[in-house]
């Protein structure tokens, strides 16, 4: 009786946003190649790349909040659960928002660069960009290493090579097209910040001493 063979099983969701997120970070001039030829929709960017990655922030600061508190020279205070659980959806509904965002001024701004208009490339470029600062936000677990967060600036190198190859912009007019799209993108994380705070402020933290 010969042997039937057998097809390898497709990779779990799990499995596949590990393996970009991964490649994207250690190997991003090739990964951006790949990323530019892969068919692709707003709904496959989003499912499950996009919704996993940017709830990581979010449900990292609210652990560590509730655990952990917040603190300095001696004083701590920890979120009221119903706030820290406001802010964490908050947070986490306005990244999905924003990257959307983005991707609109990043398919807006790429005529002016001399780079073709593409809303789904542009919207590759915001979301797998913003990879390195989602990661960062795990060091939220531990306020006291909240610093780390700084690490997901390598979000801006990834930016920087990821426009001129989705968006066929001439290696020359990158820079300036990366500098205006870093300044909207700073802009809307201000914006986002200023949303969270106003509407969960109102509330008195726990202290401890």
């Amino acid at each position: 009786m010969s042997d039937i063979p057998t097809s390898n099983p497709p990779p779990s969701p799990a499995a596949g946003i590990i393996e970009r997120a991964k490649n994207i970070i250690l190997k991003p001039k090739e990964t951006w190649a790949v990323i530019d030829a892969e068919p692709a929709t707003t709904q496959s960017i989003y499912m499950p790349y996009v919704l996993v990655l940017a709830a990581i922030g979010p449900i990292a600061q609210f652990i560590g909040g509730q655990v952990f508190g917040y603190g300095a020279f001696g004083i701590s205070f920890h979120p009221p659960i119903g706030t820290a659980l406001v802010s964490a959806i908050l947070s986490y509904g306005l990244a999905l928002a924003t990257t959307f965002a983005l991707a609109l001024v990043i398919d807006g701004l790429a005529p002016n660069f001399g780079g073709q208009k593409n809303q789904v490339q542009a919207l590759k470029v915001a979301a797998y960009s913003a990879t390195a600062g989602w990661l960062a936000g795990v060091f939220g677990l531990i306020p006291a290493l909240a610093i780390l967060g700084l690490l997901g600036l390598y979000s801006l190198y990834l930016l920087y090579l990821g426009l001129p190859i989705l968006m066929k912009v001439p290696q020359d007019k990158a820079m300036g097209y990366t500098m205006v799209v870093i300044i909207v993108a700073v802009v809307l994380f201000l914006i986002v910040g200023a949303i969270v705070a106003s509407l969960t402020a109102p509330s008195l933290p726990d202290i401890r001493m």
